[in-house]
């Protein structure tokens, strides 16, 4: 039984990234390695979330990096606390087993309120003038104050947008590494962003993907000797939360249901066009290579899905209980469900004319926009802004991990825990940990 485990989930890992990766490949010349099939839909909180609970989105309703509220008709994505949860995580079964065992949790999405003992995570204040201040959501609440004296401020610049580095998880890391000395927690779960920057931008065997690889890597030499310094023995486990790979050409939902007459704008104090998803008959929250379509009235599915049907870059059109198949038949799923070809993705933009663009959508705004935008990730020299060319994008993820392509890897420490497995699922993963404290 293992005293001491910290899983790493890192988005973007492929088995041939540990070629480049001398450190992680370490850990699994220590233990084993197994192809890693991450759940539909492979993109960021519902598999963290699957990866935490060990069962499906159907389950635990993360359905998606965003949620559709249709009772308040509001938006939200990436500012969801815990509570959206309907299943327990890890954390919340080791304690119910032995209350003794303790977890830090340490930058996943959606863990602010979360049953860890041990928390960090970003969690800036928005300032009524629009501004922000930085901060960290940390559980004791006096830890941020700690670690701000100790590593300076989060740089949460750094964490998302066209600045997006490797400092972002070198702070995480280097946090968690004062964490696990301070409270020696018996679980440990970090969240390393840094290979989901590149390989969307440039593609995932571009060169600045590559160099990604070996700069993590390098930080990965520091986190294992600093947590084996505070604990001891470890058992890692590093998952790869989703592969990205190559797209070369976006689709436009809102704008194909704006054409149909589905869609409903209105006009900001700028005279630009926003989205009014509480009036609209139809709108599209655009997530990677998913889409989930919210529809007024069940008389309008049917339409709404026939547009889609004769898309053909879209290859997956789900209604009613055809959601089930890919474990999306929950309340929070949209009626019609949208898989994008696998060299494709779906970007969020309804307007015609960038003319008419909202404000918001030249600007690093994950809060306002009905939809992740991996195009903040570039700048626009000119204009000093986000620019409004989807086609940027060269690497996406969400498509269901049919094939060896998309699939990731888990790297164990104990090969042990992968022995009788060909392959896991990360529904594989909390069982896995439970087994090594004995459960």
């Amino acid at each position: 039984m293992s005293q001491h485990i910290v899983l790493i989930s890192m988005p973007g890992l492929r088995s041939t990234d540990l070629e480049q990766m001398p450190n992680l490949q370490g850990l699994a010349d220590r233990g084993t390695t197994r192809p890693l099939v991450p759940s539909f839909p492979a993109v960021t909180c519902p598999v963290q979330a699957t990866l935490t609970t060990g069962v499906p989105p159907d389950q635990h309703g993360i359905t998606a990096n965003g949620f559709f509220w249709r009772d308040k008709g509001e938006v939200e994505l990436w500012t969801a606390w815990n509570e959206i949860f309907e299943a327990p995580q890890v954390w919340d079964i080791l304690h119910e087993k032995d209350k003794s065992i303790t977890s830090a949790v340490w930058f996943p999405l959606h863990i602010k309120g979360c049953g860890g003992d041990y928390i960090c995570t970003f969690a800036p204040i928005h300032n009524p003038d629009g501004s922000e201040s930085l901060w960290c959501y940390t559980k004791p609440t006096e830890l941020y104050g700690e670690l701000r004296d100790t590593f300076g401020h989060f740089p949460l610049k750094h964490f998302w947008g066209p600045l997006a580095n490797i400092k972002s998880s070198d702070w995480i890391i280097d946090s968690g590494i004062y964490g696990a000395r301070k409270f020696q927690p018996n679980f440990s779960y970090v969240y390393l962003p840094h290979l989901d920057y590149a390989a969307q931008k440039f593609g995932p065997d571009s060169p600045q993907a590559i160099d990604a690889v070996k700069e993590i890597d390098a930080a990965l030499e520091r986190m294992i000797v600093g947590y084996e310094e505070a604990l001891g023995e470890v058992t890692w486990l590093v998952a790869s939360e989703y592969v990205i790979t190559d797209v070369d050409g976006v689709i436009y939902p809102n704008r194909q249901l704006r054409e149909a007459g589905f869609l409903t704008l209105d006009t900001d104090d700028d005279e630009k066009e926003v989205l009014n998803p509480s009036a609209s008959t139809a709108w599209a929250l655009a997530d990677h290579q998913l889409a989930h379509v919210y529809v007024q009235n069940e008389a309008a599915i049917h339409g709404v899905a026939e547009l889609f049907r004769k898309d053909p870059h879209i290859e997956k059109v789900l209604v009613g209980s055809e959601r089930a198949e890919y474990n999306l038949d929950h309340p929070r799923s949209g009626e019609v469900v949208l898989i994008s070809k696998p060299d494709k993705w779906f970007a969020y933009y309804w307007w015609v004319e960038d003319a008419n663009a909202p404000t918001f959508a030249h600007t690093v705004d994950i809060h306002r926009k009905p939809g992740y935008d991996p195009v903040e990730m570039f700048f626009d020299m000119e204009t000093k802004s986000t620019p409004l060319d989807a086609t940027l994008v060269k690497g996406s993820h969400g498509y269901p991990a049919d094939d060896p392509s998309r699939q990731g890897v888990l790297v164990s420490s104990k090969a042990a825990l992968l022995d009788e497995k060909d392959s896991v699922s990360d529904t594989d993963v909390t069982p896995m940990i439970l087994s090594e404290f004995g459960f």
